[in-house]
């Protein structure tokens, strides 16, 4: 019975995919083998030695400390592309409010209406003029990052008539063939800045990408610029957004991920982090994340980590010894060599690295002695092993 212990409320169509006979999940698990989680944080979290995998049930890990997974040998799932089309959607409500003040519109529509005295209809027609903004038709786009939600933005502005520039460094050709062939792909993000009317970003946070829009950057953008922010707040240096919408640089600057200072600045549209608010959303990342740790506890196959490779293979022999170690020579060899001692047949085996780690799954024809499990897990740079 594998337990999972469940850190916010998880969708009932995902909790659903993981067997009641075989499973025990719930708020009050302890002990637990896997955690199913959404935004709760990790970081200061005491994993108990049986934690094997956590599966967030969303993109971002920002949450989970990954370092120290990885050190323990958990492994960390996300559900990059289940909440796609929710993002995607609101990016459109964001580039649209980003053109034309209709927030701002229907406020002050409201604010006339509970004025005594005064008749709205009559107030529209003379101050609608303090809330125009130009249409996206015929404008271009900027799209910085080409995963799953970027690729589908491209794509739709494409069909609003727009132009659509798109910069990835790190463009893989799944996500290169799910673009449209008219969007142009650069290799420099200045080419992208020069060019754009409206700029969106998709990336993940990460050092790399920290303040990904600073004064440096916005220097390189046209006058007048909108942008929009559905990925991570920390994409955006606030203090060098706030100088340049006050400097007109800057027309609208659209984001999910407001906090006390940017919300109150003339030019701000902040949402309440609604891009991945649909009830869809929710059951797709649900179903997603209990489907890969369902196959990685049973299975032993890893698909869709932050930390491990994607290491997928058939069952096949008795026993299945799910090897998580270090990315370093002869830690392979040292496995082989001891199961041949104990007479053990390799009927299969798969091996994959990612970075400094790496994991082995070996389908033996025959049980494992014991004692040869343990002589394996004493092999130097091995983190952890699993028998199935």
């Amino acid at each position: 019975m594998f337990q999972i212990k469940t850190m916010n409320k998880i969708a009932a169509v995902g909790l659903e995919r993981l067997p009641a006979g075989e499973y025990t999940v719930g708020d009050s698990v302890e002990g637990e083998d896997a955690i199913l989680v959404r935004s709760a944080k990790l970081h200061d979290y005491d994993f108990p030695a049986s934690l094997w995998a956590i599966a967030r049930a969303g993109a971002g890990v920002n949450n989970i400390p990954i370092d120290r997974c990885s050190e323990a040998g958990i492994v960390v799932f996300n559900t990059p592309g289940a909440n796609a089309n929710a993002v995607k959607e609101l990016v459109m409500c964001a580039m649209f409010l980003a053109s034309r003040d209709v927030i701002g519109g229907a406020q002050w529509v409201k604010e006339q209406a509970g004025t005594p005295g005064v008749d709205v209809a009559a107030a529209v027609e003379k101050g609608k003029s303090a809330f125009v903004g130009p249409e996206v038709y015929r404008k271009t786009l900027g799209v910085v990052g080409l995963g799953a939600i970027g690729a589908l933005v491209a794509n739709i502005a494409l069909s609003l008539g727009m132009e659509v520039y798109g910069y990835d460094p790190y463009l893989s050709v799944d996500a290169a063939l799910r673009l449209d062939r008219h969007v142009k792909v650069v290799k420099e993000l200045d080419t992208l800045y020069a060019n754009s009317d409206y700029i969106t970003l998709h990336l993940p946070y990460m050092d790399a990408t920290k303040d990904t829009v600073n004064a440096a950057s916005i220097a390189k953008m046209k006058d007048g610029v909108r942008i929009i922010n559905m990925a991570r707040g920390g994409l955006v240096n606030d203090a060098d957004m706030i100088q340049a919408l006050g400097a007109g640089k800057i027309a609208r600057y659209v984001t999910d991920f407001p906090d006390n200072e940017i919300a109150l600045v003339p030019g701000v549209v902040a949402i309440p982090h609604l891009g991945a608010s649909t009830p869809e959303s929710e059951d797709n990342c649900a179903v997603m994340a209990a489907d890969q740790l369902k196959d990685f506890l049973e299975n032993g196959n890893i698909k869709n980590s932050v930390n491990f490779p994607n290491v997928i293979m058939e069952r096949s022999g008795v026993q299945r010894l799910c090897v998580i170690h270090r990315n370093v020579p002869a830690v392979i060899a040292q496995i082989t060599t001891q199961l041949s001692a104990d007479g053990v047949n390799v009927e299969n085996m798969t091996n994959k690295s990612k970075g400094e780690y790496a994991y082995t799954m070996v389908d033996a024809g025959s049980i494992v002695d014991e004692k040869v499990i343990e002589d394996i897990r004493a092999v130097p740079g091995i983190i952890r092993m699993r028998v199935i």
